[in-house]
């Protein structure tokens, strides 16, 4: 099911996208709703990849100690 979605867009931004439209050979409501999509769509992309990650850190036999280092020292000259 599809539902309305009422933007207030300023006319300059407007005209932009309606010409960006043209361009693409679609329409401003197909162009927002790729975007959107495309959002939604690397949202979920980052989320899953920074929970791989976290299953790594986890599960990975590698296990990093304590810093014992200061900021400072690794620009000393």
């Amino acid at each position: 099911m599809h539902r309305n979605l009422t933007l207030t867009l300023d006319e300059q931004l407007l005209r932009a996208a309606r010409k960006a439209a043209i361009d693409r050979n679609t329409s401003v409501n197909q162009l927002v709703r790729d975007f959107l999509a495309r959002l939604v769509r690397e949202s979920d992309l980052q989320q899953t990849a920074m929970a791989n990650l976290d299953e790594l850190f986890r599960t990975s036999r590698v296990r990093v100690g304590r810093r014992t280092w200061k900021r400072e020292d690794l620009h000393e000259r």
